[in-house]
């Protein structure tokens, strides 16, 4: 597959522009107790600048690679692959064309459109 179904991508669960890199389409859904599940497709190669959250986020790679930037350290993590990254650590990343990931936050960390 080169895309999510279509059931999972309702514009009722859109990610916002002001909440995502340029060049990606997210979709989010809210847990009873405040946390949240989103999955991006990325269409362009772009970044994610530095960043930290007050939350525990879980990530797994579906297709491509996502580059997670710890430290200026250059961690790869490619389809099948699962990365943790706890709460209060400055991360960033980068990711090619066709990348898509799904990610668990332990907090809210995507606005709807």
């Amino acid at each position: 597959m080169n895309d999510f179904p279509a059931f999972m991508k309702t514009p009722a669960n859109a990610i916002s522009s002001e909440s995502q890199s340029k060049g990606i389409e997210g979709w989010v859904y809210d847990g009873l107790d405040g946390k949240q599940m989103a999955y991006w497709k990325c269409n362009v190669a772009g970044m994610s600048n530095e960043h930290v959250h007050d939350y525990d986020e879980y990530f797994v790679v579906v297709q491509g690679v996502y580059t997670l930037i710890l430290d200026a350290q250059k961690i790869p993590v490619r389809a099948g692959e699962e990365y943790f990254i706890p709460q209060g650590l400055p991360h960033g990343g980068e990711f090619i064309a066709g990348t898509r990931t799904i990610h668990c936050f332990g907090g809210k960390r995507a606005n709807r459109a």
